[in-house]
Formats: structure tokens, sequence, C-alpha cells
């Protein structure tokens, strides 16, 4: 199923602990474990482009192996979300060069169970990145794609081509395709009562009034 652009926008106003409230009212586990944050005040939004990646000691692999992340590359589009499945390991698949071409491409983000590396470009690029580590060790050589745009399991949550993946300073949630317009919907009814419990705890509610007149604060 593939979710349309006008659903897809909605979840460009929505923080991740508002989809994660929304996820547990449909019963899926969307919420990806032991992700950071890699650029500071930075969110993306998109569907996904997934990548499922082994990886070994230094020479198992040949740098031709490496140089597929070209081809991650090459298979989004603007506003596509990449997510790497590389089983956590503190190895680098993704640097300030493929941060460069990825911006210019116009992705809207990489999610990586695994490791980057380059921080200072990626932050100079302004480029969304959460991943498990940050580590100078690259992965030429260390890691293979085997891949692309097959279902994976990324920070312990099954992710599909086209599932709507968010992050920001919070963490990441991925949103199933199919999903996408009730977790829409039920994450901007709980924004609406967020936004009303800020105004009523600054009018002098107390915060304990608040959570029993608020059901998801």
């Amino acid at each position: 199923m593939s979710v349309t652009d006008d659903v897809l926008k909605r979840f460009t106003v929505l923080a991740t602990p508002t989809l994660a409230n929304a996820l547990d009212d449909i019963g899926f586990e969307g919420v990806l474990a032991g992700l950071t944050q890699m650029v500071p005040d930075t969110r993306c939004v998109g569907r996904a482009v997934t990548v499922r990646e082994i990886t070994g000691r230094r020479g198992d692999f040949g740098s031709e192996d490496f140089k597929k992340v070209g081809d991650v590359i090459d298979a989004a589009v603007a506003g596509d979300v990449l997510v790497i499945d590389n089983s956590g390991h503190c190895v680098s698949t993704f640097g300030g060069l493929a941060t460069l071409a990825a911006k210019l491409k116009g992705i809207a983000g990489l999610v990586a169970d695994g490791g980057v590396r380059d921080r200072e470009e990626m932050v100079e690029h302004r480029f969304p990145v959460f991943a498990r580590h940050m580590t100078p060790l690259t992965g030429r050589t260390r890691l293979a794609v085997t891949a692309i745009n097959e279902p994976i399991n990324c920070g312990g949550v099954r992710v599909r081509p086209g599932d709507i993946m968010v992050g920001d300073g919070s963490g990441v949630v991925c949103i199933p395709a199919e999903h996408a317009a009730k977790v829409a919907d039920l994450a901007e009814s709980y924004a609406k009562d967020d936004a009303l419990a800020a105004a009523e705890l600054g009018k002098g509610l107390p915060f304990s009034a608040a959570m029993a007149k608020f059901r998801r604060i």
C-alpha cells in the first residue's frame, strides 16, 4: 500500500512521542530502540527505502561490495528516508561524501542500525541522521550491501519499503503504510489535547488535574 503525499505531509508536524502513543493504540511496536539523533535540531519524515548489510572483519569483502552504498542512494528519490539494517555493528556505513550526495538528491534523512562517520560534515549539510554509533571506522572491506528495498529489522522494528519514518530529538518511529492515515488521525487528536492541556496549565490547572482531564498527556 502506498501512502499518499497528503497523508505523508501530516506527519511533518507530529512529534515522535505523540506518534508512539498512536502506534500503541493500533498495537504496533514501532519505536526504534537505541538510535541517536546525530545532527542536533533536525528531523526527518519520509517513505522508507530499506537496506540490509552484513559486516565481517577487515578484508572479508571487496571494495566493490562497499561501493554498493552508491546503489542505495540511487534507489531513493527526493523525500525518501534511507533505513539501514547493519545489525548494530560499530562500523561506518555512511560518511561525509555520501551525506553530501544524499543531501543534493533531496533525500530526507538516514536511519542506520549501525555506524556512521564524519559528524562535522553531517552537521554542515544539516542532514538528518539517526544511528546507533558514531565511529571513524570505515566499512570498506568490512561490510557488504546484500539487499535493497526488502523488509528489514532496524532497531528491533520491522520496516518495509514505503513505510513512513519519522525522526526527531526524541528518537525514530516507523508507521506501517497501511495504518498511516489512522495513526495520523490519532496523533493529531493527541497533539490537540497537549496544546489544550498546556494552555490550562498556564492558567493554573494542577498537573494532576490535567492528567485526569486529558487521557494521553
